[in-house]
């Protein structure tokens, strides 16, 4: 399987190698993040990221491991850091040859005249740990290392400031910090000194807190041969369980992404990588991290991505127990949101709707009759309390059987933006993705009660019902309405969640003009726009700080996991999408190395933005691909 890497100009180049972020992750939430040049650019970027209230709750440990060679009376760095002051230095992004990511493992290539080093790094699946190994691969003769340990214990999202002496405490081989994490390695020498005023420039570019102090704990120090290497380790559960050399934890990672693989029957190099980027949100639990660096457990998030992160990856059983874990939390017939600041927040329309498509996708797949039977009564429920009315408005209009939703002050469907508390795309009313949703978990339902044997006549009525009031109220002259019986009456905005109403196992719609409409205004070479171009309130740019972003949030932006519905939608309705994929796939060795981003600019050149990993823009590449080949290959 063919390695994403990365040539010298592109490594060397500051620009190019601070907009290409890699990520590693251990099967917690936690993380290892930071970019190919070596600049931490985020207040997220650094070596041990542990999940403290996984997944969602994350502590900043290990910030960096900056490597000096020194040659003879000669000190060369290859560490970057950018200073408050806006200097940079040292800039050893300048000696960067080479950057890779083979098997899912990170390795970065510096020359320096005749010497060249290597580093690589892993996680421990399962244990907040993290192993970095340095080997000289040339040299005229013997070279010193020293990796100087950068330090704190913070929450990802914040800063610290200098603060008193810290809490070093020495073991044998390295040092505990503050009594969180241990970090060991050979040669240890201590320091503790603060180094003050670290700039993350990505946090500035965002209007937020962009300097912070860390601890230069103390320095690691090897002498190597050629051929010679030396390996840290950092973690932070047991801190006297140590974890496998450094070297061991590399080889197990790259064996581990080849069994990922395999069992998911990757058909090439892509849906390969697609594979291992898709792994990296699938959490202990098992539940789904919707995104690196920033995001923890969404529901909505986490059930859209189903079928491409579990059911595409070979992951059936994972994904059994994850329907199960998420039946158990309905209340009122609604599944909750688990938003970052913790606890839970039953303010969604669609996610229980998407949990009931993620079954009946799972029972269609795996042939689980057993799992059908075991959650057929939750699937009955969620029917009845949408029928009888629920939070927030959500309930079925029984005039047209169509899904009503909507109360101050909140936005239920996925475009759920908010700035000041005001939502910025309310969509109250009667959305035309969520009743597509509707109408799809309503026959979902009867098809796994027919499947049982069980009569779902009822079910059939309400389906037939909604979808042909869907067909009667949303297709007009103009096209789709994106929304019927607002407040200020239908609202006409050529928006992309029409594409549902035609791709869904049970969707409503069938016309390809809709598909040919979205594809001519709102298809980009990364996704989707969320509004289309000379709509009003639309914005090009998903820039600047919090509130500019948020209102652009889904005003043009373009999102890539639109792809999957568009790829469908074109699939069923006989349009051509087979140039569709390419940019996607292409992308993969531009912003987030090896994943696909959350968000881009609407206006050309589609810049990416928002978190480099995103779950269901992963998830429905891997799916849109899987489909197309499917059609390929009738």
């Amino acid at each position: 399987m063919s390695a994403l890497g990365l040539g010298p100009q592109t490594a060397a180049s500051l620009a190019e190698g601070t907009r290409r972020e890699w990520l590693v992750t251990d099967g917690l939430g936690g993380f290892a993040m930071g970019t190919v040049a070596g600049l931490a650019t985020r207040r997220y970027h650094g070596l041990l990221v542990v999940a403290t209230d996984p997944p969602g709750g994350r502590m900043l440990a290990l910030a960096a491991l900056d490597a000096t060679l020194v040659l003879g009376d000669r000190r060369v760095e290859l560490a970057t850091h950018r200073w408050a002051d806006g200097t940079l230095a040292p800039r050893g992004h300048e000696l960067l040859a080479a950057f890779t990511l083979d098997d899912g493992v990170p390795r970065w290539r510096w020359q320096v005249g005749d010497v060249v080093v290597e580093r690589e790094l892993a996680m421990v699946h399962g244990r907040p740990a993290v192993a970095l190994t340095h080997r000289l691969l040339a040299a005229s003769g013997p070279v010193r290392l020293e990796l100087a340990a950068r330090c704190t214990w913070r929450d990802v999202h914040g800063e610290r400031a200098a603060a008193g002496e810290p809490w070093l405490e020495p073991t044998a081989d390295g040092f505990v910090f503050e009594g969180r994490y241990r970090v060991a390695g050979p040669g240890f020498r201590p320091d503790g000194t603060w180094h003050l005023g670290v700039r993350h420039d990505e946090e500035a570019a965002r209007g937020l807190a962009a300097t912070e102090d860390v601890v230069l704990a103390g320095r690691f120090v090897a002498d190597l041969a050629p051929g010679e290497s030396v390996g840290v380790r950092a973690w932070a559960d047991d801190l006297a369980d140590e974890p496998p050399p450094a070297a061991t934890v590399i080889d197990a990672a790259r064996q581990r992404a080849r069994k990922l693989r395999e069992r998911a029957g990757a058909t090439d190099a892509v849906d390969g990588r697609l594979v291992l980027a898709a792994d990296a949100f699938v959490v202990d639990g098992p539940t789904v991290v919707a995104g690196y660096p920033w995001f923890g457990d969404w529901s909505r998030d986490t059930m859209l991505s189903y079928e491409g992160l579990l059911l595409a990856t070979g992951r059936a059983e994972e994904g059994r127990r994850l329907l199960e874990r998420a039946a158990s939390g309905l209340s009122a017939g609604m599944l909750p949101n688990t938003a970052d600041a913790g606890g839970l927040a039953y303010n969604t329309v669609d996610g229980t709707l998407w949990f009931v498509h993620a079954v009946g996708r799972h029972v269609a797949v795996t042939g689980d009759d057993d799992l059908a039977a075991a959650l057929l009564p939750t699937l009955r429920a969620i029917v009845e309390h949408h029928l009888g009315g629920t939070r927030f408005g959500i309930g079925v209009d029984p005039v047209d059987g169509l899904l009503a939703q909507g109360a101050h002050g909140v936005a239920l469907t996925w475009m759920d933006a908010r700035v000041d508390g005001v939502a910025v795309t309310p969509r109250r009313g009667k959305p035309v993705e969520v009743n597509a949703l509707w109408v799809n978990a309503l026959a979902t339902t009867a098809a796994l009660a027919e499947r049982l044997g069980a009569d779902a006549t009822d079910l059939r009525a309400l389906a037939e019902r909604a979808a042909a009031s869907v067909r009667r109220r949303f297709v007009t002259d103009r096209g789709v309405l994106d929304v019927v019986d607002g407040p200020g009456g239908d609202d006409a905005a050529l928006r992309p969640n029409q594409l549902l109403a035609v791709s869904l196992p049970y969707a409503p719609l069938a016309d390809r003009k809709i598909v040919e409409r979205c594809g001519r205004a709102l298809l980009t070479p990364l996704g989707l726009r969320s509004l289309a171009p000379g709509e009003p309130g639309y914005r090009g740019r998903h820039r600047g700080d919090p509130a500019a972003r948020d209102g652009a949030y889904h005003e043009g932006t373009v999102w890539p996991w639109l792809i999957g519905p568009y790829v469908e939608a074109a699939a069923r309705t006989g349009v051509d999408a087979s140039a569709a994929l390419a940019p996607l796939e292409r992308h993969l060795a531009d912003w987030g190395v090896g994943s696909v981003s959350e968000t881009a600019d609407g206006d050309p050149p589609h810049e990416a933005t928002g978190a480099p990993f995103q779950a269901w823009s992963v998830a429905e590449l891997l799916r849109a691909r899987r489909l197309q080949r499917s059609e390929e290959g009738r």
